[in-house]
């Protein structure tokens, strides 16, 4: 008779061991971000339009992710809403299938900028994704209004003034989910690396940050640039994927901000 070799079964056991422990790969899966990123923060009499980029992506490492048309993209002034969905036109974005639209601004108001992206399906996670991002533009000079919700199911409402802002300075935000304050609410924070800076580790790539009992966050961000903080829950549905399972979704309030280089304080 002969007798069965135990081998293979170590074999096998280490090599899901090792997958089970997160050895048999080399990276780990890092944050997503919807993106709603303007061509500039502030609209002066001297830049009356801009061209808003659309997309979903990992920002800090610039890897992009292929963004489905958007199931609504809309603006917020001076209390009206505007659809701009219509708008939208296909482009590329870190290599990846991405919107874009232009936009001009007729007169004084503070512009919230909204996309609502289709679910998007994250194999590695199991889940649906689904992330309400908003960007925030002054134009001429109006500086009232910047702290009211746009109503989304989950949102960020800023407790700094969204421009005009400094690198080094402190962000404070307050996270709602159905309109009401979210305690102890992770809140993700990555800088959108346009100048291929490379993190110490890991960890540093998406910063995070907890809410207080009033769903409060600060966050101090060293660098210029875009800012995006996504404020992260499990919706209270389902959603089935191509084979027809019931699969749980990920919902996401995101802000954009932008953070400029600091004065020179030693120029003449």
């Amino acid at each position: 008779m002969t007798r069965r070799t135990s081998a293979p079964v170590v074999t096998l056991f280490t090599a899901v061991l090792l997958i089970l422990l997160g050895l048999g790969s080399p990276s780990r899966s890092h944050a997503h971000f919807g993106m709603v990123i303007p061509e500039q923060p502030v609209i002066t009499q001297h830049n009356k339009t801009t061209n808003l980029s659309l997309s979903f992506s990992h920002p800090f490492e610039n890897i992009g992710m292929d963004l489905d048309a958007p199931a609504k993209f809309f603006v917020t002034v001076n209390g009206k809403v505007q659809d701009l969905t219509d708008t939208l036109t296909s482009s590329q974005f870190m290599d990846h299938n991405s919107w874009s639209s232009g936009f001009s601004f007729k007169r004084p108001g503070i512009y919230t900028f909204v996309m609502e992206p289709s679910p998007y399906w994250e194999p590695a996670e199991d889940v649906f994704i689904i992330h309400y991002t908003k960007t925030i533009i002054p134009a001429y000079g109006e500086d009232q209004g910047w702290d009211k919700p746009a109503g989304l199911p989950v949102e960020i409402i800023p407790r700094t003034r969204p421009f005009g802002n400094y690198a080094g300075n402190s962000f404070t935000g307050q996270v709602l989910i159905d309109g009401k304050p979210a305690p102890n609410t992770e809140v993700e924070v990555e800088l959108y690396n346009t100048r291929q800076l490379s993190a110490p580790s890991d960890y540093h790539i998406t910063q995070v940050v907890a809410t207080d009992d009033n769903g409060i966050f600060h966050f101090t961000c060293p660098l210029p640039g875009w800012w995006g903080f996504a404020a992260l829950t499990e919706a209270p549905y389902t959603l089935k994927d191509k084979q027809g399972a019931e699969k749980g979704v990920e919902l996401g309030g995101v802000l954009w901000t932008y953070f400029d280089t600091p004065l020179n304080t030693e120029q003449k």
